[in-house]
Order: structure tokens, then sequence, then C-alpha cells
């Protein structure tokens, strides 16, 4: 069953598609396409490309949208459309539905095949032009939560007219190691620190910070009084710098169920990042969450990682300025991702453990998170990444950048390391679309396109 609004339009090869996709998923129950908005005199534009499932974008935005195409037996088994959530039945049916099959009968075809059409009346133009259509969003999420037994608080983000799902945290109450390599720069680590333990309103942490060779006095007085001050534990680690070492070193010292790994040049922002962040846990599923992280002058550094771009990773959204939201709201709006920084991430200890940490052979310093981010999600746990829990971070404030001959080796080495390790991975990230480019961060148009076309086949 494919659904089409009366004044919209299919592309010409639109249904041949959907049908080559029926036959290579026969299993599959639910199908959907890529978008694009046609104007009254049909000029096409706004093309949305779009995520492959992604179950935690999907309860702020209904990205799957058009073209929809369900499976007929399912729809008529949870009673269809229900007529008084007008506005947003589609996005009520698309919950009731989801919640009867698995995640693996959901297939992405990355194509447009749906042209929606703008009129001044419709939602296509703006959202205000049906104010009803929120109300009904948060009524159908509302319900979907307790159809589903997930405790969560429903709101709304008005100014891009999405959904907020505040998850209760879990319980008991977990305790977070909190894990902070540093040398030297006590104005860095001092901010950091004190950031944290002035203003996080989750008080259940635990500090350990990692002093890997430190000899500046400033920084080893800083260090001894705040141990002695019970404030955080110093782990002293004077071998080479090897953050993922380290970091391994820290966490089978720590005594957290959550691990959470910080650079030691963040400064807090948000009061309530750990029961943002610690919330996704209560998610079945969720082995790590990352946070949105700020330059000092108010540009994105950290929207999530992308595989691929640049040859191995990117961050989503790089140097976007505060308050545009992205690529439809990608970058306002809590999403699954193929990973996040390390700068800033928690990650359950069981899940950490159970692909044995950090690489520290053969990623040292680089990619160490892009490796430990995709061996999560190989293991079958997801990543999701918030707007909600943010710092300022002063990267590379501490250690400088890849200059020297020797850093610049040792980071091509990684590199290399990296594509024989992931190989096709890092070119398919399911998270971002194939028509999308892979030299830049921006989500701007790829070309040629990485799509699988029928009619090309060999």
């Amino acid at each position: 069953m494919a659904l089409l609004d009366h004044d919209d339009e299919l592309t010409p090869h639109a249904l041949a598609m959907v049908v080559d996709s029926i036959n290579s998923n026969p299993a599959a129950d639910l199908f959907y396409s890529d978008e694009d908005k046609i104007s009254v005199d049909g000029t096409r534009f706004n093309p949305y490309f779009k995520s492959d499932w992604n179950p935690e974008l999907l309860l702020s935005h209904n990205f799957v949208c058009h073209l929809g195409v369900y499976r007929r037996e399912i729809v008529n088994r949870i009673g269809g459309f229900r007529k008084d959530f007008v506005g947003a039945q589609d996005w009520d049916l698309l919950l009731r539905f989801v919640e009867q099959i698995p995640e693996s009968n959901i297939v992405h075809i990355p194509m447009i095949l749906y042209h929606w059409r703008t009129v001044p009346e419709s939602t296509a133009s703006s959202s205000a032009a049906k104010p009803y259509a929120l109300v009904n969003a948060i009524r159908a999420m509302r319900e979907h939560l307790e159809r589903t037994g997930i405790n969560g608080e429903v709101t709304e983000v008005p100014e891009f007219s999405m959904l907020r799902v505040r998850y209760e945290l879990p319980q008991p109450s977990p305790l977070v190691s909190i894990i902070i390599p540093t040398r030297d720069r006590r104005d860095l680590l001092e901010r950091c620190i004190e950031s944290i333990l002035s203003k996080s309103s989750y008080r259940n942490f635990e500090i350990l910070v990692i002093d890997n060779g430190s000899s500046d006095p400033a920084t080893l007085e800083y260090l001894n009084t705040g141990e002695k001050e019970k404030r955080f534990q110093v782990l002293r680690d004077n071998r080479p710098f090897n953050f993922s070492r380290l970091n391994n070193s820290a966490a089978a010292q720590a005594k957290g169920s959550i691990l959470g790994f910080l650079n030691n040049d963040l400064e807090l922002i948000t009061p309530d990042w750990l029961e943002e962040m610690l919330s996704y846990f209560s998610r079945e599923g969720v082995g790590a969450v990352g946070a949105r992280l700020w330059y000092p002058n108010d540009t994105l550094q950290h929207g999530g990682i992308t595989v691929g771009i640049g040859g191995v990773a990117g961050h989503a959204h790089k140097c976007f300025a505060k308050g545009d939201p992205g690529y439809f709201n990608r970058a306002a709006l809590p999403g699954c991702f193929s990973g996040v920084t390390a700068a800033c991430m928690l990650v359950r200890r069981q899940v950490f453990e159970k692909i044995k940490g950090f690489d520290e052979e053969n990623l040292t310093i680089a990619f160490n998170d892009v490796d430990l981010s995709l061996r999560i999600c190989e293991a079958g746990s997801r990543i999701v990444w918030t707007p909600y829990a943010e710092f300022y971070h002063y990267e590379s404030a501490s250690r400088g950048y890849e200059t020297t001959p020797e850093k610049t080796a040792r980071f091509e080495k990684e590199i290399v390391y990296m594509m024989q390790r992931w190989g096709d991975r890092l070119t398919n990230d399911p998270y971002y679309n194939p028509n999308l480019t892979l030299l830049t961060e921006d989500y701007g148009l790829g070309f040629p396109p990485r799509v699988r076309k029928p009619w090309a086949r060999s």
C-alpha cells in the first residue's frame, strides 16, 4: 500500500523502484524513499536525501513521510488511519506500524520518488499552515511511548515544529566514571573540571584524571590539591602518549557502569548534560551517546560522526553557526550516527568491555573513537548524538595539531589502517545518504551519487 496525497506527484520510475526493492527484500514490510518539493508551476526544489532507518530521529521528526509503502496485512491489523489524528495521521500510522515489525524489515530506497506539492495552505510550504498537526503528533507520540513501555515526556520544539522526548533516567541511577587524560595545561584542565563540578545537576559521578607526565608546577599543584580534597582521583601514567591505552587503563580502574570519556579542553554549557545523555541508556540497544560541541566562536565542532567524509570520517555540520538547524534539522535533533567523538562520549561499560575498548595497537591517537564507534555498531548496539547536552571545545589546545613529520607519518598510517580495517563501511554510512557528498561536512549534494541503479546492472 503506497501513500500518495491527491495533489502530489510520483516520479515516472517510482513504482518500478518500489517493485525492484520488494523483489530484492521479499520479507520487508515497510519501504520509504527520498523526496523533494514541487511548486505550482512544476519547479522541483529542496531535495530530502534521508537516513536509513533511524529510530531516535523518528521520535522527533517523521522522516519517513513520502514515499511510504506499507504491507497491507499489517495496516489492516492495526486498524489503518485514525481519523482523530488529523495532520499527523501518517506519523501515527507509522509509529503503530513499526511497533509490529523488526527493524530488519524496513528498507530505505535512496532515490527521490516523490514530489511534495507546495501551495500556501499546505504543510509542504509551512508547518504553521496546520498548527493542529503538531498537537496531534504530540498525542500520537505519547501513545507510542505508552504502548512500547517507554517512560518519557513529549514536548514541542516550536522553532522547528518538531518533537522532543525526554526519557526517564535508568534506575537505579548509574554511577558515571568521567575519564579525562591530561598533560600540563592547568588552565584547560581546571576550566573543564570546575565547570563540571560547579554546574552538573546530576551528582552520581566520579572524575578520574589521567596525568600523562605533567611537569608544569602549576598543573602538579592543581592535581595534588584536587586529589587531596577528594574532588577527583589522579591516575599517573608516564608512558609515551597513547590516547587509547590511557583511556583503557583508566576504564579498568573506574567504578561506574557508564564510562564517560572527555577531553581536558572542554567547558560545560548545559547543567543537565548527564541527565540528557544518560537517559538514552534507558532505551534498549543504545551503546554510546555523544554531545553537541561548540568552538569558542559559537560554530559547531561536533554534530555526530559521518564515516567516509574526507576518506575516513568527519563531523556532521562542522562550522555551522549556532542557531542553524542544519540539513533538515539534523543538527538540532537527536538521532543515530555511525559514531560520536571521544572528546565527550558516554559508553555502557558492558559494551566497552565486550569489544575490548579502544585499539591501543593500531590507533594510538587518531580515529580511535571512530573505530570504537564502528565496533559498537558492529556488535549490535546503536549510537545516539544529542544536541541537548552541550560543551565548548577548545579543540587541540592541549596537544596541538598534526604538523610535525612524525605526527603526519603516524596520522597517515592510521588512515591506512582504518581503510584496511573497515573497507566499504567507510563509504556506506547508513545514517548518511549516498546522494550526499563525501568531500565536505555540510550535507551538500554528492556527484556522482553513490546509488545502485537497477537499470545499470551488468
